[in-house]
């Protein structure tokens, strides 16, 4: 299904949600983690080697996020013949991630 503002409508429940939520949450604090090394003039290297980390941490949430939509959006997609819109976001969201 299709919503209003053009998102396809999630009617069940995303078998790594809960994993990625708990990814992003470590990621969060990861975050403030570097903020304070940077406000606390720490060594450039040693915050650079933590960004890297955080970016790194992304990445892999991400993948996860990729994997759960193939597994549960797109094959629901194709099941139900809206295939079209659903290949068409998820196209649109990994030009913007993968530049």
């Amino acid at each position: 299904m299709v919503r209003e503002s053009g998102e396809h409508e999630h009617n069940y429940d995303h078998k790594y949600r809960k994993q990625i939520v708990n990814r992003l949450a470590r990621i969060e604090g990861h975050i403030r983690a570097v903020k304070e090394m940077t406000a606390e003039d720490r060594d450039c290297s040693e915050v650079l080697l933590q960004i890297a980390a955080v970016q790194k941490a992304l990445d892999k949430a991400a993948k996860m996020l990729l994997k759960d939509h193939l597994e549960n959006c797109v094959v629901k997609a194709v099941h139900h013949g809206n295939e079209g819109k659903v290949l068409e976001d998820l196209t649109k969201a990994l030009d913007s991630y993968i530049r």
